[in-house]
């Protein structure tokens, strides 16, 4: 499977986290040191489709919402840079499909993850339900290590099926971090990955993301053999209201 980059040349970043110089991502001079590099985390992002995933991490590397995001297919990659507490970290995201075709292929994504962000929509209580799916997958998984996020995300709607406590006490008695969040405002979106990054160790452990910029997958329903080697697309069948 291959991957490609895609850059939007000489665009700036909005003054929003630590991203800046073309594309999504941490962009850095040549020639610079390998030791001035900050270190990288590879992060996943999980949960059922249209929670939210996918416009929660645009809100985080681009600070944009839009009402038209679209479906990601098998999975998208983003770098950020944040600063916190005085040290610079490195997200490398995975944005992982919430269709259920694609669940079984989830595993490869959150491999060797420093942490995972697993999101819910708080007007559907299937996602809530589906959440705590991919909670025990992740438990399951053997890295004990990794820092698991539950985000209860479109606090903007005004009408709630998951009441928040629930949210709450889950995180609490499986050991997460827990924040309410809107993509649609940006409200504890910075939070979010901040509160992730002040657990994350000073170095890395095990195996992290790709290198920068922005990465999609296609996978399609067609037999292997008749893929070609190399084609790729993205995230493209069109859904709203990922707030």
């Amino acid at each position: 499977m291959s991957f490609s980059q895609a850059y939007s040349s000489g665009a700036s970043l909005p003054p929003y986290g630590q991203s800046s110089g073309s594309g999504l991502g941490q962009s850095y001079a040549a020639g610079s040191s390998e030791a001035a590099r900050p270190p990288s985390y590879k992060t996943v992002l999980l949960g059922d489709a249209s929670v939210g995933k996918s416009s929660l991490v645009v809100r985080f590397v681009k600070n944009t919402f839009s009402d038209t995001m679209e479906t990601t297919i098998g999975a998208a990659f983003f770098t950020q840079a944040l600063q916190v507490d005085g040290r610079t970290v490195k997200f490398e995201i995975w944005d992982t499909a919430g269709q259920e075709r694609f669940s079984s292929l989830a595993p490869m994504y959150y491999r060797g993850a420093a942490a995972a962000i697993v999101v819910y929509d708080q007007s559907n209580m299937a996602s809530f339900d589906r959440a705590q799916v991919w909670v025990q997958q992740l438990q399951l998984s053997g890295n004990s290590n990794i820092v698991i996020a539950l985000a209860a995300n479109k606090m903007d709607l005004p009408h709630k099926q998951v009441d928040l406590h629930l949210g709450r006490q889950y995180a609490e008695e499986n050991g997460l971090l827990f924040i309410e969040t809107s993509a649609k405002t940006g409200q504890n979106v910075q939070q979010l990955f901040s509160m992730i990054a002040r657990r994350l160790p000073e170095k890395p452990v095990g195996a992290q993301g790709l290198g920068g910029g922005v990465h999609t997958i296609k996978l399609t329903d067609e037999p292997a053999v008749q893929r070609q080697a190399g084609g790729l697309a993205s995230k493209f069948a069109c859904c709203g209201g990922n707030s």
